[in-house]
C-alpha cells in the first residue's frame, strides 16, 4: 500500500519549540504596516525612528509622514549625526519586490544601530489607505480590500 503525502506536509513541520525560536527571531527583525501605523497614531513617542532609504526622487514620489529620509549611500556619513543609537530604527523601502529597506537596515546594523525593516513598504502602506506625502502635500488612497479591512485598516493579525 502506497501512501502519498501532500506538497504541504512532504517535510513535517517543526517541532513547537523550534518553531517559536524561529518566529521569535522573525519578528526581532521585522514589523509591519499595520504595527508602524498603530504606533505612529498612538501619539507621543512611538519608540523607534521611521528611516527611508530611497532616492530624493522617491521621497518626493511619496513617503509615510514623520519618516526621517536616510538614503542608503548617505547612512555611513549621517547615521551618527540623525540617529541616536539607544533609539530602534525601522526601515522601509517602495514594496516587498523592493530590497532597498534591507540594505538601509544592514548598513544601521554595522554601524550599532538596533533596526527592523517593514514588511511591505511603502507600496502597502498606501494600500491600507493610510496617509502619504508628496511634493505636493498630503494624500490618501481608498483602502485596497485585498490587504486590509476596507473600514478597519488593520490586518486584524
Amino acid at each position: 500500500m502506497t501512501t502519498t503525502v501532500n506538497p504541504v506536509l512532504r517535510v513535517a513541520p517543526a517541532a513547537p519549540a523550534e518553531a517559536a525560536a524561529h518566529f521569535r527571531a522573525g519578528l526581532a527583525f521585522h514589523t509591519d504596516v499595520s504595527d508602524v501605523a498603530a504606533a505612529l497614531a498612538a501619539g507621543g513617542d512611538p519608540g523607534f525612528v521611521l528611516v527611508d532609504p530611497r532616492s530624493t526622487e522617491a521621497w518626493d514620489q511619496g513617503h509615510i509622514p514623520g519618516a526621517l529620509h536616510l538614503p542608503t549611500a548617505l547612512v555611513p556619513e549621517q547615521a551618527g549625526r540623525l540617529l541616536d543609537r539607544s533609539v530602534p530604527v525601522v526601515t522601509y523601502c517602495w514594496g516587498p519586490g523592493c530590497n532597498g529597506a534591507a540594505r538601509a537596515a544592514l548598513a544601521l546594523a554595522e554601524l550599532g544601530y538596533g533596526v527592523k525593516e517593514m514588511l511591505g513598504g511603502f507600496e502597502y502602506w498606501v494600500r491600507e489607505g493610510l496617509a502619504f506625502e508628496t511634493w505636493q502635500g498630503r494624500e490618501r488612497r481608498a483602502p485596497d480590500p485585498l490587504t486590509a479591512p476596507v473600514d478597519a485598516g488593520d490586518c486584524g493579525c
